[in-house]
């Protein structure tokens, strides 16, 4: 009886806390990286290279809005929020969107990922990009 008192809520917790919306499914890195060839034509992956969109390199845990260098910004200027897992997921599923509810600007990409397992391939690569 006590195994059962004590196992099994702590079992129902770790599977809701599992199961909640800002739970993340880990990604796959080399899946990641396949699919950033579609991110290829307008960001580098490299400090300081800014292209039509801004470089990655670091992009998660930094400042949304802040790429050295890069002044083109719409939708992420005065951005009040650093890149996570929760933040990158939701800008990538619908940028336009993301920014426009949390700057009230829209975003000047264009591309969604709406399949959920490619977004965590894909933020699982760019937690690799130092």
């Amino acid at each position: 009886m006590a195994f059962r008192a004590v196992v099994l809520p702590a079992l129902f917790a770790i599977g809701t806390v599992m199961s909640s919306p800002t739970a993340h499914a880990a990604g796959d890195v080399a899946k990641g990286k396949k699919a950033f060839g579609k991110c290829k034509a307008c960001h580098a992956v490299q400090a300081g290279k800014n292209k039509i969109g801004p470089y990655l390199a670091g992009v998660m845990g930094r400042q949304a809005g802040t790429a050295r260098g890069y002044k083109k910004y719409k939708g992420l200027k005065g951005a009040d929020w650093a890149w996570d897992d929760a933040s990158m997921d939701a800008y990538l599923t619908d940028p336009k969107k993301f920014t426009k509810e949390k700057t009230g600007k829209k975003s000047a990409m264009n591309l969604k990922t709406k399949n959920k397992k490619q977004r965590a391939n894909l933020i699982a690569y760019l937690k690799t990009l130092k």
